[in-house]
């Protein structure tokens, strides 16, 4: 704040246009200060601003960014967990089919030929459940061919290190059932079909009149208690995706949050108050004018001691 002050008449230090020219020069700084904040939209425009402010605002961006890729994480592990859901809802269906022909061929009262049509019908239900395992893909990758296995990084701690969900749909994944490592989701590629050891159901195929096979009465027996086991398996993995998407739905919600608040948080610091940032300019503006008036008077002062050294 400018004080010093000095006679009128010492002509060679006029204080007084230096006092204006000094708030002149300090109006016009706010000014253009206040302009660019107004313009900007921003009150940190940079780190001289606001020192402390500027290293959190930028600390916060950072975090926000992470965690605005880590939403986009979310949205891809549920697209799976999705898509992998309604596969083995589709696979649950079809085996259902395949039980239900089974159940009926198990009955005293058919003939061969109808067992043997029945065990054709099945066998084209086994046929679908391969096409739904080989068209379930996502990015280029199986999903439930009994494959699949990866890490998705869905949040972020206080020292933005990554925190990673597993979505394991591998054969060798004990939370599908705890009781067998062998799950395996193939129909027609394998003989331990829905971790079931030896049941192939390519042997659906192979009863005809003359061998009813896995539907002879000596068998049909085991073979509904396999495809229960079977339809039982399949049900725990599309319970165990139903988990994960549960959690990632869980996630996306917490990581919206947090966004939001993140951004409320970096706009409380960094944003201009558009009503106060115009109160200061307009004061400024004031000043400027002033300043400017009082300098041309003070530049104006010296001219009355003029008259004492005119001849």
């Amino acid at each position: 704040m400018p004080f010093a002050s000095g006679m009128l008449s010492r002509i060679r230090s006029n204080v007084s246009a230096e006092n204006a020219y000094n708030s002149l020069a300090s109006a016009s700084l706010d000014i253009s200060q206040r302009q660019l904040r107004l313009s900007t939209g921003k009150r940190i425009n940079n780190a001289s601003d606001d020192v402390a402010g500027y290293i959190t605002s930028k600390a916060l961006i950072s975090r926000n960014g992470s965690l605005k890729s880590a939403i986009k994480t979310v949205g891809d592990g549920k697209n799976v967990a999705n898509i992998s859901m309604d596969a083995y809802e589709g696979v649950n269906n079809l085996i259902t089919l395949i039980k239900d022909s089974t159940a009926s061929a198990s009955s005293g009262a058919l003939g061969t030929d109808e067992k043997v049509a029945l065990a054709k019908a099945a066998y084209r239900m086994a046929q679908q459940i391969q096409t739904v395992v080989d068209s379930t893909v996502f990015g280029g990758r199986q999903l439930i061919d009994g494959t699949y296995s990866a890490d998705y990084f869905i949040g972020t701690n206080n020292k933005s290190s990554l925190i990673t969900l597993n979505i394991d749909l591998s054969f060798n994944n004990t939370d599908f059932d705890v009781s067998r490592k062998d799950f395996n989701i193939n129909s027609l590629t394998t003989s331990n079909f829905g971790g079931v050891t030896n049941l192939d159901l390519k042997e659906l195929n192979n009863i005809t009149s003359e061998g009813l096979g896995i539907f002879a009465s000596t068998a049909i027996g085991l073979t509904l208690f396999s495809l229960a086991e079977a339809l039982n398996n399949v049900n725990k993995v599309g319970s165990y995706l139903g988990g994960i998407s549960n959690r990632l739905d869980s996630q996306d919600s917490l990581l919206s949050i947090q966004i939001t608040n993140y951004n409320a948080a970096i706009s409380r610091l960094e944003d201009a108050d558009v009503a106060q940032e115009q109160l200061s300019l307009v004061k400024s503006q004031f000043l400027q004018t002033a300043s400017l008036t009082s300098l041309s008077q003070a530049n104006q002062n010296p001219n009355g001691f003029l008259q004492l050294i005119r001849q």
